[in-house]
């Protein structure tokens, strides 16, 4: 090529005029599962070429990602996508509550699309539809760690899709359907991927955590060269491998559950459960359809802190169900003084339309929950001071979420987390003089911290060098 030539072509190259990308909007509502599909929307969007815009006015299409669990967030699902559609007009409708299409294109005709849970492929379809993507050589695409809603140095895991129980408060299965687990190298590839773009937590998620791998057979795939099992106990271990926080989320306590808690005193993953437990009263959970087993929980929970004496036990308890008794609740209150969980979340009991509960009797007026609500809390609450006290002059490692504003001497606050705790669910770690002692820290750093002070829920500190 003579330079006269080279010189035209770079003079065409300059002059190509690169077409703008549409822009999406995006709306995601309710749990971790589902933020884990928005990301994997999104994802896929912006590897065909898509821009995210962060307001209804920048938007070419909105994308509502809706919650259906209860009655109280599919309302709040309506009413986004009211939001989105007096704001924008174009909106597409997905997730848990989009298998209810009928109803949402009643009260929102002119929405564009409804597509059901992990649909992800009729999503993207229906966003190529209202606002083809803008293709061309000179249109980057999405990192490979993907397009992620939470901060860069921690990140979840979704590790299967659905779940085989059927509690009779839920309908979890009927919108997300039976278990479906994802390939163990598959899992592992993408956690290697966040890794490496600068995640330091990995929260491992799933409706049943502990389950993943049984509609598969456990069947190993080779990873790196040798044999991965899809089995939590298998893929804990090779999470661990990786450098990051691990923490397990929606872990039901089957006995191989016990095969976690060496890994965790290894420090191979953070000592942390979150065993959905719902409640203690033996006819309570029968009503639920749940086992009932409580003792022999007791046991296992002593058993577990032998082995690993720094492991948190968090767990969500469900009070005022249909037919539980004072003598139940009691009971409840009873075997939390015994049980001494660190983390408790509740919930007053609330009718979910096409659950079985429904059709039970005994139904507990809306006081007696409140009621039964504040002395739950209130009993959680003292469990949670006293075990948070008695960390008082301990050194933790701490993740750091948050920098505040420097003083006029340079120093500033920082807000963190322990292993113990969960982001937006948990506790936090609440830190001073961060640039005076540390010489300045990053969010995602990873430091020990002298713990000075405790309240109820969260933790004050100082860190060490």
């Amino acid at each position: 090529m003579t330079f006269a030539a080279y010189e035209r072509k770079r003079a065409n190259i300059m002059a190509t005029q690169i077409p703008l990308p549409p822009k999406v909007g995006m709306v995601s509502l309710g749990c971790p599962k589902a933020l884990v599909d928005s990301e994997r929307i999104l994802t896929k969007l912006r590897a065909d070429g898509y821009d995210m815009s962060p307001d209804y006015a920048g938007a070419d299409v909105v994308l509502v990602n809706t919650c259906g669990f209860l009655d109280s967030a599919k309302e709040e699902s309506l009413e986004a996508i009211g939001e989105a559609m007096a704001e924008n007009g174009r909106v597409i409708v997905t997730g848990c509550m989009g298998n209810e299409a009928d109803a949402i294109r009643a009260r929102f005709p002119d929405v564009l699309a409804v597509t059901g849970a992990h649909q992800y492929e009729d999503v993207v379809g229906a966003v190529h539809e209202a606002a083809p993507p803008a293709r061309g050589e000179f249109v980057d695409l999405v990192p490979d760690a993907g397009l992620k809603l939470t901060p860069r140095h921690y990140s979840y895991l979704k590790i299967s899709e659905g779940c085989n129980h059927r509690c009779s408060f839920c309908i979890i299965p009927s919108l997300r359907g039976d278990l479906v687990s994802r390939r163990p190298d598959a899992i592992l590839r993408e956690a290697e991927k966040l890794v490496a773009a600068g995640t330091r937590e990995l929260l491992v998620i799933s409706q049943d955590t502990s389950a993943y791998g049984v509609d598969i057979k456990h069947q190993p795939r080779e990873w790196h060269g040798r044999e991965v099992r899809a089995h939590m106990t298998d893929l804990a271990r090779e999470l661990g491998t990786l450098g990051a926080w691990v923490r397990l989320h929606y872990v039901y306590p089957y006995p191989h559950v016990d095969k976690v808690i060496p890994l965790m005193a290894e420090g191979l993953i953070t000592p942390y459960l979150d065993i959905p437990f719902q409640h203690a009263a033996p006819s309570v959970l029968k009503r639920m359809k749940r086992p009932a087993n409580e003792a022999k929980v007791l046991n296992r929970l002593k058993g577990w802190r032998e082995i690993c004496p720094d492991i948190t036990v968090r767990s969500t308890f469900v009070v005022g169900f249909p037919g539980e008794s004072e003598e139940d609740f009691q009971y409840l209150l009873d075997w939390l003084d015994e049980a001494q969980l660190d983390r408790v979340g509740g919930f007053r009991f609330e009718p979910v339309e096409g659950a079985s509960a429904n059709d039970l009797d005994g139904a507990v007026p809306e006081e007696v929950k409140e009621e039964r609500y504040q002395r739950l809390m209130e009993k959680t609450a003292a469990i949670s001071a006293a075990k948070l006290a008695a960390k008082v002059g301990r050194t933790l490692p701490v993740i750091i979420d948050e920098l505040g504003e420097a003083d006029e001497d340079g120093s500033i606050g920082a807000t963190g987390r322990s292993q113990a705790d969960a982001p937006e669910i948990d506790g936090n770690v609440f830190l001073r003089d961060v640039q005076a002692v540390s010489g300045g820290l990053l969010q995602g750093d990873i430091v020990n911290v002298v713990i000075e002070d405790a309240d109820e829920h969260d933790l004050y500190g100082v860190v060490i060098t």
